[in-house]
C-alpha cells in the first residue's frame, strides 16, 4: 500500500490515478474522445501526465496525409482552451498551486504530455508512478 493510500480517507486513492482521471475526463469534453491509455508520474513538485491513443478518427487520418503539423496546432488550441480547467482540477486534487503548465503533442506516435510545476510538492503523493492505466473512451 502507497503513503498515499494510508494517508488519504478513501481507501484505494491515489493521486496520480486522480490527475490521469482528470485530464482524460477534459480531453474527453473538449475533443470528443479521451485518451485510452494515461499516466502520470509526480517527483517533487512536478507532475508529468503522459496519454496515449488521443487523436480522433478524423486527426488520425489527417496524420496519414501527411497532416501532423496541423493536428498538433489544432491539438494546441485545445490545450489552450482547456488549460483554465486543466490547472483547476490539479490544483484542486493537489492542494497546491499550479506555478507553470505545458503542454505538447507527437502526432504521428499519438502521444501528448501534460506538465503542471506546483509550488510545492503534494502533501499526498506516491512517489512512483502509478501503473500504465488503459480507459475506456
Amino acid at each position: 500500500m502507497s503513503s498515499t493510500e494510508t494517508q488519504h480517507p478513501t481507501p484505494g486513492y491515489s493521486l496520480p490515478a486522480a490527475i490521469s482521471r482528470h485530464v482524460v475526463r477534459l480531453f474527453s469534453e473538449y475533443t470528443g474522445r479521451g485518451p485510452t491509455r494515461a499516466r502520470t508520474m509526480i517527483s517533487d513538485n512536478v507532475i508529468v501526465c503522459v496519454t496515449h491513443d488521443t487523436l480522433t478518427k478524423g486527426e488520425r487520418r489527417l496524420v496519414e496525409v501527411g497532416e501532423a503539423d496541423t493536428v498538433v496546432s489544432i491539438r494546441r488550441k485545445f490545450q489552450s482552451t482547456m488549460r483554465e480547467d486543466l490547472i483547476a482540477g490539479v490544483e484542486l486534487l493537489t492542494g497546491c498551486k499550479v506555478l507553470s503548465f505545458m503542454s505538447d503533442h507527437d502526432a504521428v506516435h499519438d502521444y501528448a504530455a501534460e506538465i503542471f510545476v506546483l509550488d510545492a510538492a503534494p502533501a499526498e503523493q506516491a512517489r512512483s508512478a502509478e501503473p500504465d492505466t488503459r480507459l475506456e473512451s
